[in-house]
């Protein structure tokens, strides 16, 4: 997919596959340096969903890739994450979201704990990584008029450390061990992490 002619080309910066559920269904996100956050349907071959969060995004990730859309969270330059619940897409409105300030610098990377896709992991640019929950609504969806919308929860900060004096640029979880994980900074070390008591939370 490419943009139609007389568009402006932006650069891509990350992408994520989600929505796969079954054997045909596909989706994926594509961030941009202009703050451009696309919502591609493979199977349909179309743009579903468009919006633009006013920084260039740094990471994208759904809460769980095969599932029905769940949850999907972006991370951006000035200090922003946002979470998208897409379960539910308002013809006009599109997707419920909520806007967080992390960190005090970019946002680099957002990895969701596999074995619980509520609890998620972002680093800095500040050399930080803070671990966060959502709490979802009481009623995930709302009426507006005849049409169904989304409602969006909350966010809670359970923890944060400063690991390096710089950007922890990639972050992963185990999928075998909870709480085991493995990061990467630009002071050039790599370093295996030990989250506790993550099943408490």
């Amino acid at each position: 997919m490419e943009p139609a002619g007389g568009e402006n080309k932006r650069d891509c910066w990350t992408v994520a596959f989600g929505h796969a559920f079954n054997q045909s269904d596909r989706c994926v996100a594509a961030g941009y340096d202009n703050g451009d956050i696309k919502l591609f349907d493979l199977r349909a071959m179309s743009l579903r969903w468009e919006t633009n969060v006013k920084n260039g995004v740094c990471s994208l990730e759904f809460d769980r890739k095969d599932i029905n859309m769940n949850k999907l969270v972006a991370t951006t330059l000035e200090s922003k994450f946002h979470v998208w619940d897409v379960r539910t897409q308002h013809p006009s409105k599109g997707f419920a979201q909520l806007t967080e300030k992390a960190h005090k610098s970019t946002v680099w990377v957002v990895r969701h704990l596999p074995q619980n896709r509520d609890i998620f992991m972002t680093s800095g640019g500040s050399g930080s990584i803070y671990l966060w929950k959502y709490n979802y609504p009481s009623n995930r969806v709302m009426k507006d008029g005849n049409v169904d919308m989304g409602v969006i929860g909350t966010v809670d900060l359970q923890q944060n450390v400063v690991l390096s004096s710089q950007p922890i640029a990639s972050f992963d979880w185990s999928p075998d061990k909870e709480g085991l994980a493995v990061c990467t900074s630009f002071d050039q070390t790599l370093r295996v992490l030990i989250c506790t008591k993550l099943n408490r939370i």
